[in-house]
């Protein structure tokens, strides 16, 4: 059957054919089948995402036939992610390195770093900027990428994020305003001083987790699970980044399903929950001086935590 197929069009709908068929689940970069299988096809190929639509038509080798028809059949059959496939993806308008080191680069603060941020930081100047629970370097690298003028830092308590986030931080020519620390949170940063602070935080809970598809799988759970109700990274953070920001700092957090649980628990917060193009993400922001004025209900909050 597969050799009827010649053309980079046919393969891309062989691919997303058989992944509708197989019931994969889509949720790293991509929400269907046809996407997905572009991503495959034209990764393995060499090729960027934004190929005019001609070179559709161009018909594959017969080894890029074999590596593509593989890349495929382990789609289906080990339910991978294709970023760790092809071994990349694509975040901000950037492409990354992607493999099982970090999660797969994903988070609607994408759209934030596009946007530079407006409009959170208008008016506001911004000289240091941490990207928290950095993973694959994507969140902190785009910030650098998109604003010329920041110096960056990116943390992660894994060793072996923080070795493909380097391997990123050189991919996109960025050693100099871009620095990797490994660090339990906080820890490594001591006497540091952001004007903007930005995580995606592990934030899904244990039940959660177990009723992952197999793709999710793949992933590190480091980089996922935390906790019962998914907020325990969340609290230590806000519990500590007063001491991280500038005074007219700001700290922006996505926590996914769990903004729900966030709200109930401390409901006086002032959480500013920010709404994207396609609706509200569980991603908010909170300036520092609402941290301060609120840090007795949010270290109770997180010291109840670590007393379980």
């Amino acid at each position: 059957m597969t050799a009827e197929l010649a053309s980079i069009i046919d393969f891309i709908r062989y691919g997303a054919s058989r992944f509708s068929a197989a019931g994969l689940t889509f949720g790293h970069s991509h929400d269907n089948p046809i996407d997905e299988a572009t991503h495959l096809v034209l990764a393995s190929l060499h090729l960027p995402p934004d190929i005019p639509p001609a070179y559709g038509a161009g018909r594959l080798t017969s080894e890029e036939r074999a590596i593509v028809l593989a890349l495929i059949d382990r789609r289906v059959n080990e339910r991978l992610p294709v970023a760790y496939l092809v071994g990349e993806t694509w975040f901000a308008g950037l492409k990354f390195k992607s493999d099982r080191r970090a999660l797969v680069p994903r988070s609607p603060i994408a759209e934030l770093i596009e946007s530079r941020f407006a409009p959170w930081l208008d008016h506001r100047p911004i000289e240091r900027a941490l990207d928290l629970c950095t993973g694959s370097g994507c969140i902190g690298i785009a910030m650098a990428e998109y604003n010329p003028d920041w110096q960056v830092d990116i943390v992660d308590i894994s060793e072996e994020a923080l070795s493909l986030a380097r391997e990123n931080i050189v991919f996109q020519h960025l050693e100099g305003r871009v620095h990797a620390i490994q660090s339990d949170l906080f820890a490594g940063v001591e006497g540091r001083h952001y004007d903007l602070i930005v995580s995606n935080p592990p934030y899904v809970t244990e039940d959660e987790y177990t009723a992952l598809p197999g793709e999710y799988r793949h992933e590190p759970k480091l980089g996922l699970t935390s906790g019962a109700d998914g907020l325990d990274l969340c609290l230590r953070m806000l519990d500590e980044a007063a001491e991280y920001l500038t005074d007219e700092g700001l700290l922006i957090v996505e926590v996914g399903e769990s903004e729900h649980a966030l709200a109930a628990l401390l409901p006086e917060v002032p959480f500013i929950w920010i709404e994207f193009k396609v609706g509200a993400m569980g991603v908010f922001a909170l300036e520092r001086r609402d941290l301060i004025e609120h840090a007795d209900a949010i270290r109770a909050a997180a010291a109840a935590r670590r007393a379980v």
